[in-house]
């Protein structure tokens, strides 16, 4: 099973950036699909972007193109979620997940299957 951890979230003034990291470690070649998902309290948990780790094709929700980057650096076991512009309405608790599926990200619900990190709180002011 696949270890997570998270690094790089904080409090950012709107327009602000930051950078979350998803460290991985033990048996990391059971997964295919890396995504970050977010949650606010009281609503439900939102799949952000996900990312194919063999080819690198990646895949955004709506509210965050353009403005969100998520990418991979195989040497060093991590995924990185690179959040420029930031609103508000991007605050939540960030978490990544591990798993294994036919697409990536595919039915967000896969990953529930996986393996997820800590979580690691955004908060944006205005």
């Amino acid at each position: 099973q696949v270890q997570l951890v998270e690094s790089g979230g904080g409090s950012v003034q709107a327009g602000g950036s930051l950078r979350l990291s998803c460290l991985a470690s033990g048996y990391t070649v059971g997964h295919n699909c890396v995504a970050w998902f977010r949650q606010c309290p009281g609503k439900e948990r939102e799949g952000v972007a996900a990312i194919y780790t063999g080819i690198g094709m990646t895949y955004y929700t709506d509210s965050v193109k353009g403005r969100f980057t998520i990418s991979r650096d195989i040497s060093k076991y991590t995924v990185y979620l690179q959040m420029n512009v930031l609103k508000p309405e991007d605050t939540a608790m960030y978490y990544c997940a591990a798993y294994l599926n036919s697409i990536c990200p595919g039915n967000w619900d896969s990953a529930s299957s996986g393996a997820w990190a800590q979580g690691t709180q955004v908060t944006v002011s205005s």
